[in-house]
């Protein structure tokens, strides 16, 4: 299948009224002709925490958002993309509970990666650990085997608990590779047509390297898995938070990629009221991209930027973020931090609240996304002009709940009746049903306080113009022969 170059849904499964069937029906009722580009559905497997990214398996969907049938429902309607956590499975998994019971004479046993497969004697070296891009103190969890006594060391890479909950897999193991294709072939038996492979940069351990995406083994695993994927008919989306120049040769190689620069750079469009940065990027990025401005994490900033922005110009960003009740998160290595030790990961906050509620500014923003060439991504809570759930992130102590809130239907249908929500909809026909997005792109030199983005096809064109000043954006466009102008 060819990835349709239209506009997508980012969503759990339980965000938009809390189910799988209200899902499809929010879908059918209120956006059958805006999300033409497919639906995301954040993980909906059962999981024992990371709202779904410690999946306990991928062969069932957490009973209380529904079953693979209503998966497959609303696949008869739209595109569906799926996460699989290519680096870490959960802790409570049947998998891992059998290799905590039996040790090494579990039958998945080679599923984990256990310390004395990277250092002969299963210590870590500690030259080694103060190398590696640490996303917790230590990379690693200990755990007792239940029938030996024996303490044995396992890789984890996530997790704020201590064990992990979420624990890293071999993809190196023959057995490893083999489950992982006996999920693509569920996926594809299920209608699932896009997967996106979670943290994938980190699946490759290495002593003596930074233990994220290390080359040339990561790009064997890439190449191992599309090529599973292919066989499926899937689609493969890899997720890794990176400097720009990896993300660009993983283009050149022929993977879909993030866009994870184009939020930031848009922040500083905004607040700045310039061109400058924005233009600077869009001269020199690869188009093979899904864009997106929000997300269920956060706008990311490092490692993603390193090297693209000025640190006292991201500070001041930061700054006013954190004024509209966003929240940060913080590089934990100081080796991935900024020259000045500037260590802010991501910011996180809706992104109509980190607009100010500016529904100008907020419209303004999308514009851009949407004109920048890639796939554009639309998060639920971004769809329905969503402020930031202060409360949520309070009371679970999980900063990214502040952009997590689950609509119910009523909510869903007050915020449907927002002007910013309609302008934000007609906005999305425009990108799905105007030819010329498939044509060719240009950023067209204007005064620094404007924007001027502009698509050509044949004899058809149309050009986004934003005056920065007042955030009023309107769109000049000819389609079959007729010159129109659409304001936002």
């Amino acid at each position: 299948m060819s990835i349709k170059n239209q506009v997508q849904l980012i969503t759990y499964a339980d965000s938009l009224g809390g189910s799988l069937k209200s899902l499809e029906m929010v879908l059918n009722g209120y956006f059958m002709d805006i999300f033409k580009g497919g639906i995301h559905i954040l993980p909906p497997f059962p999981s024992s925490g990371d709202r779904g990214f410690a999946p306990l398996t991928y062969f069932e969907i957490e009973p209380s958002f529904g079953t693979w049938d209503d998966i497959k429902k609303i696949g008869e309607k739209y595109d569906i993309a799926v996460d699989l956590m290519v680096n870490h499975i959960s802790q409570k998994s049947e998998y891992f509970q059998d290799f905590l019971k039996k040790g090494k004479k579990s039958q998945y046993a080679d599923y984990f990666l256990t310390l004395d497969k990277i250092w002969p004697d299963g210590n870590p070296v500690q030259s080694d650990i103060d190398t590696i891009y640490l996303r917790r103190k230590v990379p690693y969890s200990e755990f007792k085997i239940i029938d030996t006594g024996e303490t044995i060391k396992v890789w984890t890479t996530f997790g704020k608990s201590t064990p992990s909950e979420q624990i890293d897999l071999d993809v190196n193991a023959k057995e490893t590779k083999d489950f992982l294709t006996k999920i693509l072939k569920n996926f594809a038996c299920n209608g699932v047509k896009i997967v996106r492979l979670d943290a994938i940069g980190f699946v490759v351990k290495k002593p003596g390297t930074s233990c994220f995406f290390v080359e040339p083994e990561i790009y064997a695993f890439m190449n191992w898995i599309k090529t599973a994927a292919d066989f499926f008919g899937i689609e493969i989306l890899p997720e890794v938070h990176a400097n720009y120049a990896i993300k660009y040769s993983m283009a050149e190689r022929g993977f879909w990629i993030y866009d994870f620069i184009l939020p930031y750079m848009v922040l500083d469009t905004m607040f700045f009221k310039r061109n400058t940065e924005l233009y600077r990027y869009l001269k020199n990025r690869p188009e093979y991209q899904f864009t997106t401005l929000d997300c269920h994490d956060g706008i990311p900033v490092m490692p993603d930027l390193e090297g693209l922005i000025n640190e006292d110009d991201a500070a001041a960003i930061v700054k006013e973020c954190l004024a509209r009740g966003a929240r940060i998160t913080r590089v934990i290595s100081e080796a991935y931090k900024g020259k000045n030790g500037f260590d802010v990961h991501q910011i996180v906050g809706t992104f109509y609240s980190i607009m100010g509620c500016d529904d100008d500014a907020y419209i303004a923003s999308r514009a851009i996304q949407f004109f920048v060439p890639g796939i554009p991504q639309v998060y639920y809570a971004g769809m329905l002009a969503g402020e930031n759930d202060i409360l949520a992130a309070d009371r679970t102590g999980e900063d990214r709940e502040i952009n997590r809130h689950n609509f119910t239907v009523e909510e869903i249908g007050t915020a449907m009746e927002k002007t910013v929500v309609k302008r934000l909809m007609k906005l999305i026909r425009f990108r799905n049903d105007v030819g010329v997005f498939n044509g060719e792109f240009a950023v067209i030199d204007c005064l620094v306080n404007q924007i001027q983005l502009k698509w050509t096809r044949d004899e058809d064109y149309c050009v986004l113009h934003i005056d920065l000043v007042d955030y009023k954006s309107v769109i000049y466009y000819r389609e079959n022969g007729k010159e129109e102008e659409l304001i936002l």
